[in-house]
């Protein structure tokens, strides 16, 4: 009896000191944070008004109705032939829609006159235009690939008579304005190609007429006029900024 006894107290003890003793859970290992790198500062988007960069090549047409006449001994009558017209012009765009373009424009042409001078001559002389102007541009934006535009120029003609026959010449700083309307089709964000129809006009009752004849003293005959030439060509554009 004395030894069940003893083995039934050994056994409850067993238990009871199993229970009091039984190994700890293991707790889950907490994971580190993954490492945070700095991100790129996004690039500052572009300040200040946009500009752009023309170049014009355009094919100017003929003036046929040019003169000045005072009387039958006082007169000359021709026209100023066009050409082939060059230039450039650096643009600079305060809102996205609205330019102001300065232009220049390169003309080479003939203008085949008759005056008056002891009789009625002929000559054909060598004229050079280079005309400077302000322009005022407006653009109507399609899609991104196509954008019409117009606008208005203001500005002035410098001309230079010569006649080949006898190397006289002569010249005259005139006000000029013009109009002009056409299509951009960008090629890329950077590079479009110009289609453009324009009309420059010298108005030549400001300032002076130009001096058209042989040359010498009391030679030759000068006058008022205003005379049209109409433009048609384009060129390319670049957004430089």
């Amino acid at each position: 009896m004395k030894k069940l006894l003893t083995i039934v107290i050994f056994l409850a003890g067993t238990i009871l000191m199993a229970q009091t003793y039984q190994t700890p859970t293991q707790q889950p290992v907490p994971q580190a944070a993954p490492q945070a790198y700095p991100q790129p500062a996004p690039r500052p988007a572009p300040s200040g008004p946009s500009i752009r960069i023309h170049g014009y090549a355009t094919y100017a047409f003929d003036d046929n109705n040019v003169d000045s006449y005072y009387s039958d001994t006082d007169y000359w009558s021709g026209k100023i032939k066009g050409g082939f017209q060059y230039g450039g012009g650096l643009e600079i765009m305060p809102a996205p829609a609205i330019g102001v373009e300065f232009t220049y424009l390169r003309l080479d042409s003939k203008a085949p006159m008759e005056y008056f001078l002891g009789g009625i001559q002929y000559a054909t002389f060598d004229l050079a235009q280079n005309w400077l102007f302000l322009s005022f541009n407006k653009y109507v934006p399609v899609n991104p690939k196509v954008e019409p535009y117009f606008g208005m120029q203001l500005g002035m003609d410098i001309l230079n008579v010569e006649n080949p026959d006898t190397d006289f010449s002569d010249g005259a700083t005139k006000f000029a304005w013009g109009i002009k309307a056409g299509l951009h089709v960008w090629a890329n964000e950077k590079m479009g190609i110009k289609l453009q129809l324009g009309l420059l006009s010298a108005v030549q009752a400001v300032g002076g007429g130009i001096y058209f004849g042989t040359g010498g003293t009391g030679a030759g005959i000068s006058g008022f006029s205003t005379y049209y030439q109409f433009n048609l060509g384009g060129g390319i554009v670049f957004r430089a900024k």
